[in-house]
């Protein structure tokens, strides 16, 4: 029963990424916001590991995971955040990260010898369009130019986009043995080494405690550095790592009722026909046995 809901739980839960991070950016610096985000996971999980037993292991395979945490955590979070935080647009750094699932597919075939079918590449192309229809009324300025997008706030998403998407081949290929929780604890650690670094080199640490961001700080740390997380490694270990990425498809979707519930941001007709194209190039990947290692 898990197994069944935990993708469409998965997608919720860091849906709410996007809204907790617009909630809390204001009050502190993105590395610093992430290290104490990542800390207290820690804080958190590490207890519930230990009366596991399950913070020991092979130093080989905890040392993956902190390899695993320093990418999809720190990599891919740590440059969608400075990106954003040095004004390039929500919607244009969610068009580019919205390229792993592509990436992805692409890279599975020869590193995990996964292969896809031509009706699961269509998914995959029908899902980059459907990302891109919902994100494009923000992409532009009101000048109908594109604000804030520098090479430094592209490549900090391009290198996002990079990191999330070898993590994900990594974790697939070296830490699908190592448990849940235990994993999770030692890939914060590698994810807190990579922000925390930058922190301390590139910020102030400064940290305004308003309600508000207090609020987006529990929220990022219990329903996305560790529900969202943990069901993303289950469903890596479970599935082909091409149908797992397919979800983020659906990401920019569930983000836009969001903003559109809690700010009351307008849906346009171009952004619902959007979703919809984006939900059926998933059900395309996800509804295909194609996915498959040798």
């Amino acid at each position: 029963m898990l197994m069944r809901l935990a993708p469409a739980l998965f997608v919720l839960l860091w849906s709410t990424g996007f809204i907790g991070s617009k909630l809390g950016a204001a009050d502190a610096e993105p590395f610093t916001f992430l290290s104490l985000r990542f800390l207290l996971a820690i804080l958190i999980l590490a207890p519930v590991a230990l009366s596991r037993g399950s913070l020991t292991g092979p130093a080989r395979l905890r040392g993956h995971a902190v390899v695993v945490g320093a990418l999809i955590h720190g990599g891919y979070l740590g440059g969608v955040f400075w990106a954003i935080r040095h004004g390039m647009p929500a919607g244009v750094a969610a068009l580019i990260v919205s390229l792993q699932p592509a990436a992805t597919a692409v890279l599975a075939g020869p590193l995990l010898g996964e292969r896809l079918h031509i009706r699961q590449w269509a998914g995959l192309a029908l899902g980059l369009l459907g990302a891109a229809l919902i994100v494009a009324p923000k992409f532009l300025g009101a000048n109908g130019a594109v604000s804030g997008v520098t090479p430094a706030t592209v490549g900090a998403t391009a290198a996002a986009l990079l990191a999330i998407t070898a993590g994900t081949l990594y974790q697939k290929r070296f830490v699908t043995r190592l448990d849940l929780v235990g994993g999770a604890v030692w890939q914060y650690f590698g994810a807190l080494a990579l922000v925390g670094a930058g922190s301390l080199a590139f910020e102030t640490q400064t940290i305004d405690w308003t309600p508000k961001f207090l609020f987006a700080l529990a929220w990022l740390t219990l329903a996305l550095s560790i529900g969202a997380i943990l069901l993303l490694m289950l469903l890596i270990r479970q599935h082909a790592v091409s149908g797992v990425s397919s979800l983020f498809y659906l990401v920019p979707a569930c983000t836009a009722v969001m903003a559109y519930l809690m700010f009351g941001e307008t849906l346009t007709v171009v952004q619902i026909v959007g979703m919809a194209v984006a939900i059926a190039g998933v059900i395309l990947v996800a509804h295909n046995p194609g996915a498959r290692g040798r």
